[in-house]
């Protein structure tokens, strides 16, 4: 019943989780930034809070006639009264006559993307509407930019929940072979994850939790791939005590007594790792941590109470046509699985566990030699998938402005009489600027735009960002208090962020983790060497997903991949590799080290697999998004999980624990 009104309750929450979405430039800025710094500024003195700067460009191959510049007048007017409520400045012509340009502020939303989006399709209207034909018209800018972006994601979450749900269905389908078991598992990870929603979107509206597109559609990946694990884990074992016992009830208190543990404790690992996100820089990480750790939380408390309670209710007929019988014969699911695929694998390991570890470890070492490839710094351009009208646009404007006329730096300075003018006498002549303007004076402020020469999103710009606050901020010719933000330097700080965020999020998150295996396992051995097989299996897996997408035509990543697949990896990596050890520790008790290991091997063989290709195909759901850093995204992590599946857990972990010995349990206790 209570699972029933939570679901009821969370689930109306949910369907409102993005009205508090917040994608405003504040939530992804560093917190500390100058750009931050310039977004304040701009908001503050010049009225420019919830306003992004479109550009519309206009374009004929053979120059543009009087009819052109015509229509361009008319859209000035037209814009001016129906769109920005304000005068827009008037064209801009490029010296060859054949491009021109106007650019104009659009009203936003942090909350509703639709606010942009709507402005954006008004303006297309309007310059579209009667334009002369072979006249090229595009709509670019930061607007127009955010716009496409805001236009690729639109009613994706549905389409991705969806997906990722089907995908789920027809693995768990393949794995019971039972017409009605799949859907128990499903039907409670559905409940989870609406739950987790309606949870998010009240600590959202009330507590102050900042939550993006970004971090929506990975708390839906999540839970459901975490959720899938875990009723794998539940139901392999309640089919193995059903075995053994008569009465449903006693088999399912056994069942989740032995699986609770290593449930809590991968809940724990997971929810412990994303919470270390809260010490980063940019305020998109931190804000992402808790969400995550929110919906971990209800995930694992629906997989280890609804689920239970609902195998229990609906009795043993829901594993038709293989329903398990109590057998008096039936020992252990080690010996009924002797003949099993897993029962030669770890006859194998056993037989030649150097060969197997050094053989494992040099593939892995090998595809780790491909983070060699890795290019970090996405363009415009790059983002998506196919090409959009901004991009377009942006390309355009490159071929007959200044490169970075489309989105020039914006510089704030205060006006105390001579800043401004010294402001510009520094910034003009620097290498890489094509012009600077003082466009507006306001409250003891100036605001001076600066068009760079070369594309806002090259590594270029980025160089002339930095000069241009180095100019600003040292020397003889100083603008104290001066800040420089704009898109470029929203990049740069971005990209400067997130690189401090690896150099102190990662040895945290390995602190942590570790320190809960050590808690776990209550062997510092074991949990040292399941650690370090993680983070060999996660630049493995850096290097083939490098690999791939440049096979893929997509060879750049967002810096920020790289923090993502970390945190995946390890904390989602080491869960199949604990899962293994805390079987065979249980198995070791009772058999002796040797064999306990092999036994462990053997047992949690098949129902781990599953829950790899599980997670795997969860996290490749995310290549139905528009954008190639959500293809990244999803394919680092199917990577690295199938690396950990398949080779880490299966072969180089077990054989590792058998070349090491009984020593591995040190110091907590030793098997011999």
């Amino acid at each position: 019943m209570l699972w029933l009104l939570l679901v009821a309750v969370g689930g109306s929450f949910a369907a409102k989780l993005g009205s508090v979405e917040d994608n405003s430039p504040l939530t992804w800025l560093p917190a500390d930034a100058q750009a931050t710094r310039a977004v304040k500024l701009a908001e503050q003195h010049f009225a420019d809070k919830d306003h992004s700067a479109a550009v519309v460009v206009y374009v004929r191959a053979d120059g543009l006639t009087a009819r052109d510049l015509a229509k361009i007048d008319r859209d000035r007017e037209q814009l001016s009264a129906q769109v920005t409520h304000g005068d827009i400045a008037g064209r801009q012509v490029s010296h060859d006559g054949r491009a021109a340009f106007l650019t104009m502020p659009l009203r936003t939303s942090p909350s509703e993307n639709s606010v942009l989006t709507d402005a954006v399709d008004q303006v297309a209207k309007i310059t579209e509407d009667d334009a002369p034909a072979g006249l090229d018209v595009r709509i670019t800018g930061e607007a127009g930019s955010n716009a496409d972006f805001f236009r690729s994601y639109s009613g994706m979450d549905a389409v991705l929940l969806g997906s990722a749900l089907a995908v789920v269905a027809l693995l768990l389908l393949l794995t019971y072979r039972s017409p009605v078991l799949w859907m128990v598992p499903l039907i409670t990870v559905g409940v989870a994850t609406q739950v987790a929603g309606g949870a998010v979107y009240l600590l959202a509206r009330h507590a102050g939790l900042v939550v993006n597109g970004e971090s929506v559609y990975i708390l839906m990946i999540l839970g459901v791939g975490v959720g899938t694990d875990y009723a794998l884990l539940l139901v392999a074992r309640y089919r193995e005590e059903l075995h053994r016992h008569h009465d449903r009830h006693t088999a399912m208190l056994v069942a989740v007594r032995r699986c609770l543990p290593t449930v809590a404790a991968s809940a724990g690992i997971v929810s412990a790792a994303t919470l270390c996100l809260g010490f980063g820089r940019m305020n998109s990480t931190r804000g992402l941590g808790p969400v995550l750790a929110i919906g971990i939380v209800v995930v694992f408390t629906a997989m280890t109470t609804l689920l239970p309670a609902l195998l229990v209710v609906l009795g043993r007929w829901v594993f038709w046509p293989f329903v398990p019988r109590q057998d008096p014969g039936y020992a252990t699911a080690a010996g009924r699985s002797s003949r099993a695929v897993w029962a030669k694998v770890a006859a194998l390991v056993g037989r030649h566990p150097r060969v197997i570890w050094l053989a494992t470890a040099g593939v892995l070492a090998a595809l780790a030699v491909g983070t060699a490839s890795v290019q970090t710094g996405q363009s415009n351009a790059e983002m998506f998938r196919k090409t959009v009208d901004s991009v377009a646009g942006q390309q355009l404007m490159a071929q007959h402005f200044p490169a970075g006329s489309a989105s020039p730096a914006d510089i704030y300075v205060p006006d105390t009489g001579t800043d401004a003018a010294r402001a510009l006498a520094v910034v003009e002549p620097l290498h890489g600027v094509a012009s600077a303007t003082a466009v507006a004076t306001r409250e003891g402020w100036t605001h001076i735009t600066a068009v760079l020469a070369d594309p806002p999103d090259s590594p270029a710009a980025r160089r002339t960002v930095r000069q241009i606050r180095a100019a600003l901020g040292d020397g003889p010719q100083r603008v104290p208090h001066a800040a420089v933000g704009g898109p470029t330097a929203v990049a740069l700080d971005t990209a400067d962020a997130q690189s401090s965020e690896e150099k102190l999020l990662i040895p945290l998150v390995l602190a942590v983790v570790l320190v809960l295996l050590v808690a776990l396992l209550r062997a510092v051995v074991a949990a040292l060497l399941l650690l370090v097989c993680a983070v060999l299996s996660y630049a493995a897996a850096v290097g083939a997903s490098s690999l791939l997408f440049h096979a893929l035509g997509y060879p750049r990543i967002d810096r920020g991949l790289l923090l993502f697949g970390f945190l995946f990896l390890v904390a989602l990596g080491i869960d199949y590799t604990m899962f293994l050890m805390t079987r065979a520790r249980e198995e070791v008790a009772q058999r002796g080290h040797r064999e306990g290991v092999l036994a462990g091997l053997t047992v949690t063989g098949g129902v781990v697999t599953s829950a790899g290709l599980v997670l795997a195909a969860t996290f490749t759901v995310l290549a139905t998004l528009p954008t190639v850093a959500a293809l990244q995204q999803g394919l680092i992590v199917a990577v690295g999980v199938l690396l950990d599946t398949f080779l880490v857990r299966s072969l180089l972990v077990p054989a590792l624990s058998l070349e090491i010995g009984p020593r591995i349990w040190q110091p907590g206790w030793r098997a011999d």
